[in-house]
């Protein structure tokens, strides 16, 4: 699934970035890298998502988003 279809307040797993390479490199460098746990803390009507990776607090614009694709950690229900 894509970031965006993502729950508040659940936990995932960065399974791969589909981005232009200049943004995928900032990503990384902020801490998002495949295979990392990130959590969504909320959602806006814009489509901006406010996660968490790493300790760190960040905010995602809506075309980011969709071009991250996530999966459900297998512990959670």
């Amino acid at each position: 699934m894509i970031l965006s279809d993502g729950k508040i307040a659940h936990s995932y797993i960065v399974q791969d970035m589909y981005l232009e390479e200049d943004i995928e490199r900032r990503l990384e460098m902020l801490g998002m890298t495949t295979g990392v746990m990130l959590t969504i803390l909320n959602k806006k009507r814009c489509g901006a998502i406010i996660l968490k990776v790493r300790g760190t607090r960040f905010a995602l614009g809506r075309q980011i988003a969709a071009g991250i694709e996530i999966g459900e950690i297998n512990n959670e229900k």
